[in-house]
């Protein structure tokens, strides 16, 4: 028996390979497939059934390609409709894998149709259960999600959750290894640890809502407590996971375009086309096109993407660092983003080589801003989430979450300097591009962000305060 948990980090998602006796099961598979396909073949096994515990929100699942391209059977649990072949299970209902056995464990709550599914040895030993967002390490999947859809109430789902976890999960044994759907980062729930897999026995000391005197009532209020909105290209997933979608190699065909800088700038002043530049922090500090937008690859990407492009069909173009054009396009797809016009042939360097202009962030590190802040009205920034700001920040900032930034452009001094800081410096460098491509240039972004500001002696700071919320 095989199991190979495929985590992505980006998306802080866990997707599943489960393998026995020349038969392969995914649970919770990415819309980019090829892994799993390559990973059979080379064991010279074969794709039967596609595990989808729930209808995801946060990606696009890989379930309708992989069984186009494999002839396997799609699995769901009770209450899903899809537009699309599958197979609509009912609670208990038992699928052969080989010398192994999974089981389907309907449990609402997170979603009216979410499923966990329990895999039993050839010995009848019930050894691991994949969870999905129906309970993660450390937490549960929030319960809002569904409630427009389904006209229920938040409070009717977590109440579902609530029986789900006492009826079904926590009186299976102790010794059973849970694999959930996502970990620390993801926007499915607000307390995940950043570990991928545990121990229900372990879950059970250290994950809030597995106390065992808890009430549902008590359940209701703290699994709702302190939950952020969430990102504006949850319903169009959902939408695409029901409904299905275009193959992600044809994203690609009609997405992976060179650019001209006659075309790029065509794209963008014509067509309306959002600049989407993904290189690094340096690179973009250093030099950029003016009004777009920075996004890293190598920081939370996909989170931040849906958080801040509201429009999953707003056009796009990029640019990206040489070899990782396909990269980003694969990236934005999973989370829906399809309309990718193209990347700039050449990047950075072809755009200058041509005469355009070129915009830059200044960035001062943590002794330069030492010097500034013994200076009268300092106007500083802090673009860390509440939580982050409430445990500890720097005397006389004011907290503009990244995600509310857009929606308090007024709070930032039109006189002056602004410093800008994150935790690290790749919040706010996406803060600087926002704030420069709205006309707004007096800023300045520390480097490092507070994990180097935190380190001062000179920079007045609050006392840590541990914070239980995002």
């Amino acid at each position: 028996m095989k199991i190979e948990q495929i985590y992505t980090g980006c998306l802080s998602q866990g997707a599943y390979y489960l393998e026995s006796n020349g038969e392969v099961a995914i649970i919770d598979p990415l819309r980019d497939v090829g892994y799993y396909i390559e990973t059979a073949n080379k064991n010279n096994a074969r794709i039967k059934y596609i595990f989808e515990t729930h209808f995801h929100a946060d990606f696009v699942s890989g379930h309708v390609t992989l069984a186009e391209k494999t002839g396997a059977s799609i699995i769901y649990g009770p209450n899903a409709i899809t537009n699309f072949h599958s197979h609509i299970a009912q609670d208990g209902e038992e699928f052969k894998l080989g010398d192994v056995k999974i089981t389907l464990i309907h449990t609402p709550g997170h979603t009216m149709e979410s499923s966990c599914y329990l895999l039993t040895d050839k010995e009848g030993k019930d050894i691991a259960i994949f969870t999905g967002d129906t309970l993660f390490l450390g937490d549960v999947g929030r319960p809002d999600l569904a409630q427009k859809s389904d006209h229920l109430t938040a409070e009717d789902l977590a109440g579902y959750s609530f029986e789900s976890l006492r009826n079904k999960i926590m009186p299976l044994n102790d010794d059973i290894v849970i694999y959930p759907a996502h970990g620390a980062g993801s926007a499915c729930g607000k307390k995940m640890s950043k570990e991928t897999f545990d121990s229900l026995g372990n879950q059970k000391k250290t994950n809030y809502a597995l106390r065992e005197d808890m009430t549902k009532k008590e359940f209701i209020k703290e699994v709702l407590e302190g939950l952020n909105p969430p990102p504006e290209y949850f319903p169009s997933n959902v939408k695409l996971n029901k409904e299905g979608y275009e193959p992600l190699d044809k994203i690609l065909s009609r997405s992976i375009n060179e650019l001209t800088v006659i075309d790029f700038k065509k794209n963008v002043n014509v067509n309306g086309s959002l600049m989407l530049d993904v290189r690094s922090i340096e690179e973009f500090a250093k030099a950029h096109i003016p009004g777009s937008i920075f996004i890293g690859l190598d920081g939370g990407f996909a989170p931040w993407v849906g958080e801040l492009i509201k429009d999953i069909n707003h056009p796009i173009v990029i640019i990206s660092p040489a070899g990782r054009e396909e990269e980003a396009i694969t990236r934005l797809s999973r989370l829906g983003f399809d309309n990718s016009k193209g990347y700039l042939k050449g990047g950075i360097n072809e755009w200058i080589d041509s005469g355009n202009e070129v915009d830059s962030v200044e960035s001062i590190n943590k002794n330069e801003f030492e010097k500034l802040f013994v200076e009268e009205n300092t106007k500083i920034f802090d673009v860390r989430n509440k939580s982050e700001f409430n445990s500890e920040h720097v005397v006389g900032a004011c907290n503009i979450p990244l995600n509310k930034l857009n929606a308090n452009l007024e709070k930032i001094n039109s006189n002056g300097v602004n410093y800008i800081h994150c935790a690290g410096g790749y919040r706010s460098m996406i803060a600087s591009s926002i704030l420069k491509a709205r006309g707004i240039h007096n800023i300045i972004d520390i480097k490092g962000g507070y994990s180097a500001i935190s380190d001062s002696s000179i920079i007045n700071k609050t006392k840590y305060a541990c914070q239980s919320q995002n």
